[in-house]
């Protein structure tokens, strides 16, 4: 114990280190293991990177609904073993009419993203909240252009799982608990995570009847269930019902947007990301500022100083560019990376926002819906107003790294406006510092940012924390599972002839499954 000074903020009296996955036939982490097994299961057989993530992100529905569903939305990057590396943005979209008056801002109310709530949380909370979701389509389309498996074949473990209903262990009553009052304003949602009243304990299965008739339907029927046929049928005459105004059109409209990752160059590397709407660009912005003024060097004590104002830099630029897209670490961002045995590296980062999206279910679904409209200001006239037909930004930030041998490493995040500092410290981990992925991801990090102090770690070296108290007020916090002051990153990537994943350390299901 290097600082016995903040001992009293160690609650959990355990070491937080996982074992790295490594395999010269490929691996997946994600946040639950069930998920990245699933995903080993489809290499095992003979499917690629995109095969694997694909079936990983269907399958964590099942055992982490506070996170992702059918209705979730997000990114994905796909980098080809040459290198090329292309994006499909699945982002939320609003609906192509709705009235404004509706969803008139009220500036007593703030959403956790930091603009005004609308009136009686109608952005925030419930059905109204919901924007078009995009990983259905998103998916399929991701199967159709780089996969080698049938979208049936990629909800086959999800159905599977989906049958035996959600079993509850410790942090599902966790995540339950924590939002219970807004799921029993919910009909469907209580039903299902509350059905005698609170929260389940561990060991309890909560049955998914509704939801496994509709993966069922997806799997026999094609993503297009959703986007105007049956499933999509059911979904928009209930969110008619809870007063949304997406219609039938609005989903049979929606696409994924597809276009090759931007880029930067960066110490003989390039790194890739997604477009605009993703928090790419402050990426790039903190790395750039980081790599003038270190380059090249160790992880010390200098290094977290410059990467401190590297991050002021690029979230002072954000904020003149537009209002801050998210300001909390509250979401429920998950994250999915895949790597086959010919280099082809996958990272898929998705969410529903909110911690249960919208807490708010579809009864005759079984969707969870997100709460995608709070990405929006309801105010008129701000960069990132709510208007028809928008595609929504966000902190959400896949990368893939990329050198003259082709794919190197593919990782991201989930924890909101946390998401940005723990990549661009990842980043320079393995780009500047030359660390292998499994000490990167198990070096204690400091976050900063959108804030002018510096949230370290207690676990970090006593040098380092020094040396970051002489530029800015420090405050300790414990890597914890709750509240989480700290990103929860995912990470693959080379390692000589052979593949390495990392999953988030802290997290408790956090896996990386080999092939």
């Amino acid at each position: 114990m290097e600082n016995p000074q903040f001992d009293h903020l160690r609650v959990e009296r355990s070491t937080t280190r996982k074992s790295a996955g490594v395999s010269e036939r490929g691996v997946v982490t994600s946040q639950h293991f069930v998920a990245a097994e699933a995903g080993a299961a489809v290499l095992r057989a003979g499917g690629n990177a995109v095969d694997a993530a694909v079936t990983a992100a269907f399958t964590l529905q099942t055992v982490e609904p506070w996170m992702t569903s059918l209705a979730a939305c997000g990114y994905m990057l796909v980098a080809q073993p040459d290198g090329t590396v292309d994006t499909i943005e699945f982002t939320g979209r609003v609906p192509s009419s709705f009235d404004a008056a509706f969803y008139k801002p009220d500036p007593s109310i703030k959403t956790f993203i930091g603009h005004p709530a609308s009136v009686e949380n109608r952005n925030v909370d419930g059905f109204t909240a919901a924007v078009i979701p995009g990983c259905v389509r998103g998916f399929a389309q991701a199967l159709k252009r780089y996969g080698t498996i049938g979208f049936d074949a990629a909800l086959a473990p999800a159905i599977e799982r989906a049958r035996k209903g959600l079993v509850v262990d410790w942090h599902t009553t966790l995540a339950i608990a924590i939002a219970a009052s807004g799921l029993a304003k919910d009909e469907g949602a209580r039903s299902v995570f509350l059905p005698d009243g609170y929260p389940p304990e561990p060991g309890t299965v909560l049955p998914l009847k509704a939801l496994v008739g509709t993966l069922e339907t997806l799997a026999s029927e094609g993503p297009d269930a959703l986007y105007g046929g049956s499933v999509g049928q059911q979904l928009i005459a209930d969110m008619r019902a809870g007063g949304s105004f997406m219609t039938l059109e609005d989903l049979v409209a929606y696409e994924p947007l597809i276009y090759p990752a931007r880029k930067m160059s960066l110490q003989g590397k390039t790194l890739h990301v997604a477009g605009d709407t993703s928090a790419g660009q402050r990426l790039f912005e903190a790395l750039s500022f980081f790599d003038e003024k270190r380059g090249a060097g160790p992880v010390d004590a200098r290094f977290f100083t410059t990467m401190s104002y590297a991050l002021w830099e690029a979230f002072g630029a954000h904020r003149r560019r537009l209002n801050p897209a998210e300001t909390t670490n509250k979401t429920s961002t998950t994250q999915v990376n895949a790597v086959d045995s010919e280099g082809r590296m996958v990272a898929i980062t998705f969410t529903l926002l909110n911690r249960f999206g919208a807490r708010a279910m579809s009864p005759s679904t079984g969707i969870l819906l997100n709460n995608g409209m709070s990405w929006f200001d309801p105010t008129p006239g701000r960069a990132n107003s709510l208007t028809p037909n928008a595609y929504a930004s966000s902190n959400m930030c896949p990368v893939v790294v990329t050198d003259p041998n082709g794919t190197f490493a593919a990782y991201g995040a989930a924890g909101g406006n946390q998401i940005v500092p723990s990549l661009a410290q990842l980043t320079g981990m393995i780009v500047h510092a030359g660390m292998d992925i499994e000490d990167a991801m198990n070096m204690p990090r400091m976050t900063t940012g959108p804030h002018s102090d510096i949230i370290v770690n207690v676990d970090m070296p006593a040098t380092y924390i020094a040396a970051l108290s002489e530029i800015a007020s420090v405050r300790p916090a414990a890597q914890v599972v709750f509240p989480r002051p700290f990103a929860a990153p995912g990470m693959i990537g080379r390692r000589g002839e052979r593949f390495i994943g990392m999953a988030d350390t802290s997290y408790p299901a956090a896996f990386a499954a080999v092939a």
